[in-house]
């Protein structure tokens, strides 16, 4: 997927979280880059077949087993993505602690705190 459409799926999510601010979207242009590069590399190791391991012949001929390059940056661009996902508050544990310190936009239109709410209780 594209960096811009990582970023508007990214921003739908945490509108969709109520957790969106517009200071925000350099956090959320980073992740869609992250995610943009995990996805070409996913795409290369799947490509190459998609093998964990792979043999790699050194300078002096030898030959090692390593672990697949295109998989280590798909793990490492995991990795990442998540940090980023908890701080947007887009993980159970990241909404959580946004909740606690008062930075979600919470919607009581909704439900019972809706119609209490427009009762004025």
């Amino acid at each position: 997927m594209t960096k811009q459409r990582w970023k508007n799926r990214i921003k739908k999510a945490c509108v969709a979280a109520g957790t969106y601010q517009s200071y925000f979207d350099t956090v959320i242009e980073t992740l869609a880059g992250i995610l943009e590069t995990r996805d070409k590399a996913q795409e290369k190791f799947e490509a190459d077949g998609g093998e964990p391991v792979v043999i790699h012949t050194n300078k002096a001929g030898a030959e090692n087993i390593v672990k697949n390059p295109a998989l280590v940056v798909v793990m490492d661009c995991n990795a990442q993505a998540l940090a980023y996902w908890r701080d947007l508050g887009l993980t159970p544990a990241g909404l959580k602690r946004l909740g606690e310190k008062g930075l979600i936009n919470k919607d009581n239109s909704g439900g019972l705190a809706g119609a209490l709410a427009e009762l004025g209780i």
